[in-house]
């Protein structure tokens, strides 16, 4: 079996939809998913991952099932400096980087970093719902690996984002999310593939063969969405949006 999670093409968060820029994106990865043949389609509920995916699922005729746990992932905690609730994500690696918890993909929640809020409940949620719609495909979790009589090269394609998209990456693969959430960027429309291995008859392993892959947007032209990145160089703005930012870095890199 293979797992497509891909990211929501470049939003507007102000009307939980796409930019200008995100409907070309999310119109260049129609094209590209249009030729995978698909089991199944899930997406978020919220209006962005919804928008992307309305541009693949034209093209191949097919719905998607609307999974609410898909809708990014709404765990939240107090940040000790501000006291204000943020995203159990995007913290100063100063922050987070000499905290042994953090690395334990068992008791990470416990750490005073993540535990003040309700991140511990969403990761719950966000488990359960790995493993329902595994187990809807034949897929039974038994402590780090899955149990299915007749695996597949079927491929399931999940419509979401960043937040929630890492964490169900990190659980797949038995790695704790944090280190992931703030070492790693899913680029808007950006595909990672993760696929089955069955090296013992019925006891099946995931591992991530590409993360964030944005191919179908280098081929056509379309630079790299930023959104989600701080600034590669200082700028005085700490902000993830690059509208805020007073310039764009010109990096040939990301065109």
């Amino acid at each position: 079996m293979r797992i497509l999670i891909v990211r929501h093409a470049e939003p507007d968060y102000a009307v939980d939809g796409l930019t200008e820029k995100g409907r070309r994106e999310a119109a260049l990865l129609g094209e590209r998913l249009a030729q995978v043949p698909a089991r199944a389609y899930y997406v978020s509920p919220l209006g962005r991952a919804v928008e992307t995916a309305e541009y693949t699922l034209r093209l191949v005729h097919r719905q998607a099932e609307t999974l609410p746990w898909l809708a990014e992932y709404r765990g939240r905690t107090v940040d000790s400096v501000t006291g204000r609730s943020r995203v159990p994500w995007d913290f100063r690696t100063t922050a987070w980087y000499d905290r042994p918890l953090l690395m334990d993909r068992e008791r990470w929640t416990e750490d005073d970093l993540v535990a003040r809020g309700d991140v511990a409940d969403i990761w719950a949620e966000t488990k359960r719902g790995v493993d329902e719609l595994l187990l809807s495909h034949g897929y039974r979790r038994d402590g780090g690996v899955y149990r299915c009589e007749c695996n597949t090269d079927d491929t399931l394609v999940l419509f979401c984002h960043f937040g929630i998209g890492m964490a169900i990456l990190s659980y797949l693969t038995g790695m704790p999310p944090v280190p992931m959430w703030q070492s790693f960027l899913f680029a808007p429309s950006s595909v990672t593939t993760v696929i089955t291995q069955e090296r013992v008859k019925g006891e099946i392993e995931f591992r991530c063969l590409c993360a964030g892959d944005v191919s179908h947007l280098l081929q056509h032209g379309e630079p790299v969405s930023l959104a989600g990145l701080y600034p590669e160089c200082y700028n005085g703005v700490e902000s993830t949006d690059p509208n805020r930012w007073p310039r764009i870095p010109e990096n040939p890199a990301l065109r």
